[in-house]
């Protein structure tokens, strides 16, 4: 009897995780979970599911949500299962109050720790770049100028009393070949990345060899120019060569060549889940990263070097590597340079890429991408390479 009854347990528990085999549920789950205020949909995926990027498979089936992007404060969500499928249920609060409260709802990651590049960073093309007007004077010839003093644009039409927004390029970037030898520690420490250009005085992303960074392979595309917002003015009066501003806000001090627009920030869209792309855009790499620029870790943001021409979308959740090492073979060739030399490639090693952390894309342009570091265990470092995130 005891032995049938272990069977049967065991037949239970098999059927259990086939059952749940296209999700990976966390063995200690909460049954029931009530959300609360600071909560994101990455950190309540991250109680049910051992992979959180799943959530769209348990949350997506549920007839009750008819928007799977608001979760609120106060909902109680709850685990089960129904047709071999593991869902959750949602308790809400009445239409009434959550009509007042569509602010409150739940974000897929921090907003805190997104936010500079939602509202203040963004992106043109390298023709935008050359057709906005820029600050080209300030008063008095100050080198910088803040709040309550004058500037002087020049390329900018618009009537006294228009607002407009000053920006300052932070960042160019231009594709790199696959091809291009940055696998090795050696070439990064040569490195292409986050050099400061000669001619556009600028930090830049490109191929560039180590005598002369103004060369740039001529085949590269332009992926983007960063710009980050410093402050904002007013026109006072314009003529035929230059506009007057009045600096009304900075966040910084405005310097000559400062970029000028008329208009609102870029839009952007935060209602997204976290979910496995279809498919890894060949050679997308880590461009920049934002903490000390140079290494990263989880709540860093870093652009990635592909877009939404690319299938890249917001939510999408990809695995970070850092490529490995190519070294001697020390052991088989300890001292015998003619011998090392005489077997070429076979007295080399590949050292494979390592896994260091995982990245969920919250902002995409056409031909890059903004992500935040969600979990790391190892620094993430320029021209690491991304990958599926269950690689």
């Amino acid at each position: 009897m005891f032995k049938q009854m272990l069977t049967l347990i065991g037949g239970m528990a098999l059927a259990l995780s086939v059952l749940a085999a296209d999700v990976a549920i966390k063995p200690d789950h909460p049954d029931v979970y009530v959300v609360r205020k600071g909560d994101t949909l990455w950190s309540i995926a991250g109680r049910f599911l051992i992979h959180p990027w799943q959530w769209p498979e348990i949350w997506q089936a549920n007839p009750q949500v008819q928007n799977p992007h608001r979760i609120y404060p106060g909902d109680r969500l709850s685990l089960s299962y129904r047709d071999g499928r593991a869902r959750l249920g949602v308790e809400r609060l009445s239409p009434r109050i959550r009509a007042e409260s569509l602010d409150d709802a739940i974000t897929a990651i921090p907003l805190a720790a997104v936010r500079p590049f939602l509202e203040q960073v963004g992106l043109t093309d390298a023709d935008g770049e050359r057709r906005m007007p820029y600050v080209v004077a300030l008063e008095e010839n100050r080198l910088r100028g803040t709040e309550g003093q004058v500037v002087y644009v020049r390329g900018l039409d618009a009537e006294p009393g228009t607002r407009v927004v000053l920006s300052r390029v932070t960042m160019e970037f231009w594709e790199v070949p696959k091809n291009w030898p940055w696998d090795t520690a050696e070439r990064r420490a040569d490195g292409i990345a986050m050099r400061g250009d000669p001619i556009f005085n600028r930090p830049v992303w490109y191929w560039a060899d180590t005598l002369n960074w103004s060369f740039r392979d001529r085949n590269a595309d332009h992926l983007g120019t960063e710009l980050l917002q410093v402050g904002a003015g007013e026109v006072l009066r314009a003529n035929d060569s230059v506009t007057t501003v009045l600096i009304t806000g900075a966040d910084m001090e405005i310097a000559k060549g400062d970029r000028v627009r008329v208009g609102a920030a870029d839009p952007f869209d935060l209602t997204f889940m976290p979910r496995a792309p279809d498919q890894v855009p060949e050679n997308m790499r880590v461009m920049a990263v934002t903490n000390t620029g140079f290494t990263a870790g989880p709540n860093d943001v870093v652009a990635l070097s592909k877009g939404a021409r690319d299938g890249v979308a917001n939510g999408q959740v990809y695995s970070i590597f850092h490529p490995g090492e190519r070294i001697d073979d020390d052991i088989k060739y300890p001292s015998d340079e003619i011998d090392r030399m005489l077997a070429g490639d076979g007295a080399k090693v590949q050292l494979p890429a390592e896994y260091v952390a995982r990245v969920m894309v919250f902002r995409t342009f056409e031909k890059m991408s903004y992500g935040l570091i969600v979990e790391g265990i190892r620094p993430v470092v320029v021209n690491d390479e991304l990958r599926a995130p269950l690689e």
